[in-house]
């Protein structure tokens, strides 16, 4: 039998088919129909594998857009998921930080992968993805274009929490004559410093994983390891660690 977890995130709706091993994965944006979104990962995952609904056991939603699969045989948090499939891609972590597009979140592990304890940022747009977004359109720049942008050490002050006033600060920087890079030094220091105050919250402990589409920026990865003073790990499917608990999670159903 065959497991299927999907993630529908704010921004990217990521899937995984899974056996013994991840077998395929798709990651597509998640666009303004997440059910939409969920039903073309399923049936691409589905598809491109000669597949039919009778080889599944179960599939497995999560993320924001969860409560919309109608055809997902359970729906579960994404606690709980990101803390299975962080395990599941190194099982020495014990912390995983995990940066979405409409929340950051921290979760602990014990020795077992069982999540023992989180803290979430799901209020504002403050230390998401979303976050970056904004403030580096502000700068005209994308967000793929991100570890290209960064040149320096030096980090202009980015001193507001909120996107909509980071915004401004940025466009009196930029009057000012202050470059693009040290601009968005400081907006990933004012991304971590929200994820460090997370942090506080929780049992920290060290063998840190980076999840979420931010994952895969490697400047990002190595401000956070600076920020904590211990490596901090990232894989290339980092992003679909919570589609990857879905499937795990999927697989041990009754």
């Amino acid at each position: 039998m065959y497991y299927i977890g999907i993630d529908i995130g704010s921004v990217a709706c990521k899937g995984v088919l899974f056996k013994d091993r991840v077998i395929d994965k798709k990651l597509a944006p998640t666009g303004w129909n997440p059910q939409k979104s969920g039903e073309e990962t399923l049936n691409y995952l589905l598809e491109a594998n000669n597949l039919k609904a009778k080889d599944l056991k179960a599939v497995v939603a999560t993320g924001y857009g969860r409560v919309s699969q109608q055809f997902a045989d359970k729906t579960v948090t994404e606690i709980s998921c990101h803390g299975k499939g962080g395990y599941y891609l190194n099982n020495n972590i014990r912390t995983i930080i995990d940066i979405g597009g409409q929340d950051s979140k921290v979760i602990s592990l014990n020795d077992s992968g069982d999540v023992i304890d989180f803290a979430m940022n799901d209020k504002c747009a403050a230390g998401t993805g979303k976050f970056l977004e904004m403030t580096i359109n502000s700068l005209e720049e994308q967000i793929d274009n991100l570890d290209n942008i960064v040149k320096d050490e030096k980090k202009a002050n980015i001193s507001s929490m909120c996107a909509v006033f980071a915004e401004s600060e940025i466009i009196s920087l930029l009057a000012d004559g202050v470059s693009k890079s040290e601009i968005a030094g400081g907006i990933i220091a004012s991304i971590i410093n929200r994820i460090n105050i997370l942090l506080s919250k929780t049992t920290f402990q060290e063998q840190v994983l980076f999840t979420g589409g931010l994952a895969q920026s490697e400047v990002i990865k190595n401000e956070l390891s600076k920020k904590l003073k211990t490596e901090v790990f990232s894989y290339p499917d980092s992003q679909f660690a919570g589609a990857i608990g879905a499937a795990l999670i999927s697989k041990n159903m009754a």
